[in-house]
């Protein structure tokens, strides 16, 4: 299979994550792609490809003939989608020799990729893109990794010309509700150093990424009946809401971009009795990430001062950290992937992660792990695409960095 071929058959899976539940992996959709990534390794030679208790998918491509004691080499991925919108019953299909214009994702639903909203459209008229039909995600968030991986993989394993040491495979499951990195196993993975291969633009590259933490919010009111409520009720979702506004209104998403933080509220659901709110909270910079946790603690004792001790609960969990403090000390690796893509005719982008990555976490715990392109664009929604030829870049740029 070419690496298109791959990805349409990944894509036709539903694997996306759940972060509600208490399973791993959270749903068990993932570890029916696990098997099948198993079977299919197998079948190309990785004698030793296997699933374990957790849903992760680990292999090894064995040195080439005097390359044995060349630096060992991770290449990762992850097998979930985003819960954003739905990732089931995928109907993908390719745009080709693309004209430059919007695209007509879904007739009935006129539902339309314009142009005018992703002018990164334009960058690849004259190639085919990979679209869904409107009604879900695409899934290039990160089964265009996997498919990428493994397309090296079956070339390495069909052609012995090309040099290269131990090559270590791993697929994840869960990294989109930030448990990608829970159960992997750096010891039994055995590497040097890795690449995550779960970014956008083709030719990017990331060493940063944002500081997350979490953030749960609950608000306990009193309820009563609205003709009697004059100096009883407490709504929660008017305190709720209060709570709300007293976050700066520029520091959200939508009004922030490169290095700048925000926080971003996600869910929100209740009654007048009790609401909850929850966000996520993102920062590059480590000082003012810890200054957004602190100002979510100063709201919340400024209001509990207000309506009375335990009316606000506040939970706070760090996610993940600034992969920058790990990786600094090994540029080597980011060097390697940037000459890596000069070589294969692309010019490295480095960027900050907007995001996180399973590298992150892999690289605090001990596991130098940069984030590498994938091809695809606007992920985690209807309007997600990849162009063909960037995926096939993909599997030339993995190629010139484990060549040894």
């Amino acid at each position: 299979m070419n690496v298109t071929e791959r990805f349409l058959r990944y894509v036709s899976f539903h694997t996306t994550s759940d972060h509600t539940s208490t399973t791993t992996p959270s749903t068990e959709n993932q570890k029916v792609l696990a098997a099948e990534l198993v079977n299919e390794m197998k079948v190309m030679g990785i004698a030793d490809a296997e699933v374990d208790e957790y849903g992760y998918v680990y292999g090894t491509i064995e040195a080439t003939k005097g390359y044995e004691d060349v630096p060992y080499i991770g290449l990762i991925a992850h097998m979930d989608t985003s819960d954003a919108i739905s990732g089931k019953d995928v109907k993908a299909r390719i745009v080709t020799n693309y004209d430059g214009k919007d695209i007509v994702l879904n007739e009935e639903k006129n539902i339309i990729m314009r142009t005018k909203e992703f002018a990164h459209m334009t960058d690849y008229v004259g190639q085919d893109l990979i679209v869904t039909d409107g009604t879900t995600l695409l899934g290039a968030d990160d089964k265009a990794g996997i498919a990428e991986i493994l397309t090296l993989a079956e070339q390495l394993l069909n052609d012995a010309s090309i040099p290269h040491g131990t090559i270590r495979i791993g697929f994840t499951s869960d990294e989109e509700i930030g448990a990608g990195a829970d159960h992997f196993d750096v010891e039994r993975f055995n590497v040097d150093f890795a690449y995550t291969v779960d970014g956008g633009k083709l030719g990017e590259l990331e060493y940063e990424n944002f500081n997350a933490a979490a953030a749960k919010v609950v608000v306990h009111g009193v309820n009563i009946h609205p003709g009697e409520a004059k100096n009883k009720m407490k709504n929660a979702i008017l305190m709720a809401m209060e709570f709300n506004s007293m976050l700066p209104a520029n520091e959200i998403p939508a009004c922030t971009e490169g290095y700048e933080g925000f926080q971003h509220l996600s869910f929100i659901n209740g009654n007048e009795e009790e609401t909850v709110l929850e966000y996520i909270i993102r920062d590059h910079d480590k000082e003012k990430f810890n200054e957004k946790k602190a100002m979510f603690e100063k709201i919340t004792t400024y209001l509990n001062d207000r309506y009375g001790t335990g009316t606000f609960e506040l939970s706070l969990k760090d996610s993940y950290f600034n992969m920058k403090e790990k990786i600094v000390t090994h540029m080597e690796i980011v060097v390697r992937a940037e000459e890596a893509m000069k070589r294969a005719g692309v010019e490295p982008i480095v960027v900050p992660i907007r995001g996180g990555t399973d590298g992150a976490r892999l690289s605090f715990m001990g596991l130098p792990c940069p984030n590498l392109s994938t091809g695809g664009h606007n992920f985690h929604g209807r309007y997600e695409y990849i162009p063909v030829q960037s995926m096939e870049k993909m599997v030339q740029i993995l190629q010139e960095i484990i060549k040894a």
